[in-house]
């Protein structure tokens, strides 16, 4: 593929949001098993905390040489299931195969999403779990989600109506409803052009964990982001 550069300045910013990764890798867990392909890897921050030793085989797939250099200089030795390619899901070769395709925060700098969805689709082995974590709901759409890159932000239905043929749906919802309400007002009142590290470990630190106790009780009815997941039939 040609040479791509990342436009995005977030990536060491949100490196230091790990309580909001490990309340992500609690909803994902159960699914990140036997071989996993994660697409746009970054700068590999969410490889190390979703990425706890027990799959067989991790591919972070990440079309950015020097992001994925930097995912190579990161990487803990102990880590040794994981591996690092340079490219985009069609660089692959039709024969790899995954339990997991992991798409984390990546699918709304995609402008064809739903071409993308049933590529890896493709790649999918019987029973593997196509995995989705993007931002939710248009109306909060800045300034910021153009200048690192995004096409959109998605609901439940925009979310589902890219949704493989042939996959079945286990779960689609929202994540971080303190997060959302700090978004709404940011976007109302404050109109910041991008979060700032002390705002997103404020964030981190304090409405991460009200939101993961706050969201089952409201039904992850809405959040600042969207989760879904969806199986391979066997």
């Amino acid at each position: 593929m040609d040479d791509f550069h990342y436009v995005g300045t977030e990536l060491d910013v949100f490196a230091h949001a790990t309580n909001w990764k490990s309340y992500v890798h609690t909803a994902l867990r159960k699914y990140l098993r036997g071989d996993v392909l994660e697409v746009g890897a970054g700068i590999g921050a969410a490889t190390q905390l979703l990425n706890d030793g027990t799959p067989r085989r991790w591919l972070c797939l990440e079309p950015d040489r020097q992001l994925a250099e930097r995912i190579r200089s990161n990487l803990p030795s102990a880590l040794q299931n994981c591996e690092v390619a340079v490219g985009a899901l069609s660089d692959l070769g039709s024969r790899e195969e995954f339990d997991a395709i992991l798409y984390m925060d990546v699918l709304e700098h995609i402008e064809d999403d739903k071409t993308e969805l049933a590529r890896a689709a493709s790649h999918l082995k019987p029973n593997g779990s196509l995995l989705v974590l993007a931002p939710a709901f248009p109306w909060l759409y800045t300034p910021f989600d153009a200048a690192i890159g995004h096409f959109r932000r998605y609901t439940k239905y925009s979310l589902c109506s890219v949704a493989p043929e042939g996959l079945r749906e286990e779960r689609v919802h929202y994540l971080d409803s303190i997060g959302m309400l700090a978004s709404a007002g940011n976007r109302l009142f404050l109109r910041s052009a991008s979060p700032s590290t002390g705002q997103i470990r404020l964030w981190d630190r304090v409405l991460v964990p009200l939101s993961k106790f706050v969201d089952p009780l409201i039904a992850h009815s809405f959040g600042r982001s969207i989760l879904a997941v969806w199986r391979k039939a066997t």
